[in-house]
């Protein structure tokens, strides 16, 4: 089972409030309803979902709302993976009903605005998982990217449905579709509170599991990238430190540098493997890391400059570069 339908599936166990219960079920009728003409001029509510637990929601839902009776149907899609369709069919006292919801309209069926008569926070909750419920998805959040989406087949429903979402500051985004709309969120931490809004904790515990690891797993990948980087740098460093040396040795004479260069010259060909600082703590004199930085700038630069004086072409730091690839 997927992680999306792991989510549908807790959300479907949720008991809540008859006014909750009310906001759910307008949700999932106003994406999911389909009104069809019947004889003698009476219509009939489907309401169809793949997901037979969500199904089974919907029934539960519709029967607590009103007293007529209910049919389920399924059906199987014949295209694709060919899934079971499930039908919740009311026949009788549709327009009561669905006038009862807010819902209906004589010249439009459905209306697919959001009722205003939602004042409650958790009412509005209620109506977000029910949206979620109907046409939500959901990635799991071992995949490579964060998403989360509601479609919906209108683009007045659509944008309702985010203006609702930014009353809880989700921030999400809508885009056009080719067969209907698509309310998005792309943001780990925004789609972990609107799992936590809609009442997915056990998703929502999952979600922040793998995000937290994933996390960790990031930085320290970018710490050991950041210090190989540096031990690569060092030891690019080390080697053009050590060939300019000998280099001045063989044709220049280390006998010839001033005290200073010749003393850090000799230290550094003695101590070939040692760090900076444990350089500086073997030199007689005492000096900083950065005073020896700069005496070793010296001898590069006197290195590159007998090299020019003797028609030598190129420099040791891409001879250096060269011989380490």
């Amino acid at each position: 089972m997927s992680f999306a339908a792991r989510t549908k599936k807790e959300l479907t166990q949720i008991h809540q409030k008859p006014c909750c219960e009310k906001a759910e079920l307008i949700a999932i009728i106003q994406q999911c309803g389909i009104l069809r003409p019947v004889e003698d001029a009476e219509i009939v509510l489907d309401v169809a979902t793949e997901n037979a637990a969500i199904a089974r929601r919907i029934y539960t839902l519709m029967k607590t709302l009103q007293q007529g009776s209910l049919q389920v149907l399924v059906q199987r899609k014949m295209r694709l993976k060919k899934n079971n369709v499930y039908i919740v069919r009311m026949r009788h006292g549709v327009e009561d009903f669905l006038m009862s919801l807010h819902l209906f309209s004589p010249e439009r069926g459905i209306v697919q605005e959001i009722p205003k008569v939602f004042s409650k926070a958790c009412c509005k909750k209620s109506f977000l998982r029910g949206s979620f419920l109907a046409g939500g998805s959901v990635n799991d959040p071992d995949s490579s990217s964060y998403h989360l989406e509601v479609a919906s087949h209108n683009e007045q429903h659509a944008y309702a449905l985010l203006h609702l979402m930014d009353g809880f500051a989700l921030h999400g985004k809508v885009i056009d579709r080719k067969k209907g709309y698509i309310v998005y969120i792309k943001e780990g931490e925004k789609i972990v509170d609107f799992l936590g809004l809609i009442g997915a904790h056990q998703a929502l515990l999952r979600f922040e599991d793998v995000r937290i690891l994933k996390g960790m797993r990031n930085q320290v990948n970018r710490l050991v990238n950041c210090e190989t980087a540096n031990l690569n740098k060092t030891i690019v460093a080390a080697v053009r430190q050590l060939d300019n040396i000998r280099f001045l040795d063989k044709e220049y004479g280390l006998e010839r540098l001033p005290v200073k260069l010749r003393v850090v010259a000799i230290a550094r060909l003695q101590n070939p493997d040692v760090t900076l600082s444990e350089l500086c703590r073997l030199l007689p004199d005492q000096v900083s890391k950065s005073g020896l930085n700069h005496r070793l700038r010296k001898l590069d630069e006197l290195a590159n400059k007998v090299r020019g004086e003797h028609g030598f072409n190129g420099n040791v730091t891409s001879e250096v570069t060269d011989r380490l690839v």
